[in-house]
């Protein structure tokens, strides 16, 4: 309880963007982060839902996934642009550099390191991944995994994830990982 209360004194001063894969935990760390520093949290699909009035599996088959990319850049441009907040972005975004430079530029991007067997644990029983409705899902999985991994090491921070991690163990490294960045996380006193 000590170290929330320690981290409740400290002015998020640019926005914190969660990158990893689907199933990182990149939504429930988020939310835990964002109460922990009483600042607001924003999913960048979930944003996209609701500005399209469409599921995001819904704008991935009407109009495809590079027209669901620019949306999301605009998105993620909007957001970074506003008062500083706990930014949750779809597992694809970061693969953009245009995306990784603005998220630097403007914020600072934290890479949830999650192993491959601990996100197939979290997202084989789900039907809401577009990039999983193949029918090998864990095959599709290994390969974005092999894929991206490499760009989601680029990021600012990395924290490690592990499966016995509570989502407020993972929210508390996440806190030490900023508190090592002044000109994101500023001490009050």
């Amino acid at each position: 309880m000590a170290d929330t209360a320690r981290h409740n004194r400290a002015r998020l001063k640019r926005t914190v963007v969660l990158v990893g894969m689907m199933g990182a935990g990149k939504t429930a760390v988020g939310r835990a982060l964002a109460a922990r520093l009483g600042v607001a949290f924003r999913d960048s699909d979930q944003e996209i839902e609701a500005a399209a009035n469409m599921t995001i599996a819904e704008i991935f088959a009407r109009d495809g996934e590079p027209f669901f990319r620019r949306k999301e850049s605009q998105v993620i441009g909007r957001l970074l642009d506003g008062v500083p907040c706990i930014l949750s972005t779809g597992g694809g975004a970061f693969l953009s550099e245009a995306n990784r430079e603005m998220i630097s530029n403007r914020g600072v991007s934290v890479w949830l390191d999650a192993s491959l067997d601990l996100l197939w644990s979290r997202v084989r029983h789900k039907d809401t991944r577009p990039l999983l409705r193949t029918a090998d899902p864990k095959g599709a999985l290994t390969a974005l995994f092999e894929a991206r991994v490499p760009v989601y090491r680029l990021a600012d921070l990395s924290v490690a994830t592990q499966p016995d991690y509570s989502i407020d163990d993972t929210a508390g490294r996440v806190l030490e990982a900023l508190a090592t960045r002044p000109d994101i996380l500023e001490p009050l006193s």
